[in-house]
């Protein structure tokens, strides 16, 4: 049994390890090839190329490297149809992954696509062209496979990795104990995002909205803000500075999840972080602003097909939680939506026992059935080509 894989950045080499593991169980004498970082390397994959390779953020750097990238998949290309795999998988990278897929499948190989673009949310179609891609789409989210099946997609909801990384229930006494901070304390999480740009755009608003709070708390609220890069810190922290609010609030070296299961509430900005909140069974708001001509693009020409742009919104199919977004993401609506979220209040109640159905819908296996839907792939082409 040979077994390539193509996995382009933490998230997708974090994904390709236990799958590799959970297939390893399965065909103890399979070889595993392509494309993956540290943790699918130790976990037994022959690295043709590390995963950094294709790790490119932003326009203009893509624009600049994709002479490289275009070379390195036409290579691939011809590498993987000499090596003739059983089965090739795509974890994520759907740019790099969906057309040396389709090529691949033209050539009989079998191909999965492993974590489905986001087309709940926008750009529906695309289905339909993943479909012509992959012979199975395995999907993180219980919704997703309907979606594919409206354009005859054989797609397999596998389960969220977040969802068995995080408890039912999470120890905030733990996580407090970990950062010194007391039990007693009301602790309000502020999450304006991990890139530059995101802090740029909403980490003035954030911490106005909290110092609101904390103002309107008599003081006695413990601010926390964790920030994923040195960089992130750096332009957040002058910020603070310019505020005068150095001394009241306390910024944190990554640590975010930590942050959320310490916290009694969490100001977040939307996306993945807004997930792990959720699975953190803590209170949130979510806001977010984007460039005004990239919001009216979006909303004139019907791009974004969802109406929350939350996860834990779109997940429930109903408003979960308050989106504060464009305008409405202002210090003063912020601070009143989270004022309304504070320990003890039937809001913040109905959220956390909503999140907890919530975490149970995610749970769909992860890597186990994973391996489980590939191997059904692989037994039904052998049946078929034996009749």
């Amino acid at each position: 049994m040979r077994i390539a894989l193509i996995a382009g950045e933490t998230s997708g080499d974090q994904l390709g390890a236990p799958l590799i593991a959970a297939l390893r169980a399965r065909y103890p004498d399979a070889e595993f090839a392509g494309i993956g970082g540290p943790e699918m390397i130790a976990a037994g994959l022959t690295a043709w190329h590390r995963a950094d390779e294709l790790a490119v953020m932003g326009l203009v750097e893509v624009l600049r490297h994709l002479p490289r990238l275009l070379r390195l998949r036409r290579s691939l290309h011809q590498q993987l149809l000499q090596w003739r795999p059983d089965v090739f998988i795509g974890i994520d990278a759907p740019d790099f992954n969906l057309g040396l897929e389709r090529k691949l499948r033209r050539a009989g190989i079998a191909t999965v696509h492993y974590v489905s673009p986001s087309v709940w949310a926008w750009r529906e179609q695309r289905a339909q062209k993943i479909g012509a891609s992959a012979d199975r789409v395995l999907c993180l989210f219980p919704m997703e496979p309907a979606i594919y099946a409206r354009h005859d997609v054989d797609a397999r909801f596998v389960g969220h990795p977040l969802a068995d990384r995080f408890e039912l229930q999470p120890d905030r006494s733990a996580a407090r104990q970990q950062l010194g901070i007391a039990a007693d304390a009301t602790v309000l999480a502020v999450l304006p995002g991990s890139r530059l740009g995101e802090i740029r755009r909403l980490a003035r608003d954030f911490v106005a909205a909290a110092l609101i709070c904390q103002q309107r708390s008599g003081n006695g609220l413990y601010l926390l803000a964790p920030m994923a890069t040195p960089a992130c810190r750096a332009e957040f922290e002058q910020l603070l500075g310019e505020l005068h609010a150095q001394s009241k609030l306390r910024v944190l070296d990554g640590q975010a999840q930590l942050a959320m299961k310490a916290a009694d509430v969490v100001l977040v900005a939307s996306g993945t972080a807004a997930l792990e909140v959720m699975l953190s069974k803590r209170p949130m708001v979510v806001a977010y602003r984007i460039a005004a001509l990239s919001y009216w693009i979006v909303r004139t020409f019907g791009l974004l097909k969802s109406a929350s742009v939350s996860l834990p919104n779109i997940l429930a199919g109903r408003a979960v939680v308050p989106e504060l977004l464009q305008g409405d993401c202002q210090p003063d609506r912020l601070a009143d939506a989270l004022l309304q979220l504070m320990p003890g209040s039937t809001a913040a109640t109905r959220q956390i026992e909503g999140f907890v159905a919530q975490h149970r819908a995610l749970q769909g296996g992860g890597a186990v059935a994973a391996a489980a839907a590939i191997a059904d792939l692989l037994a039904t082409r052998a049946a078929a080509s034996a009749d």
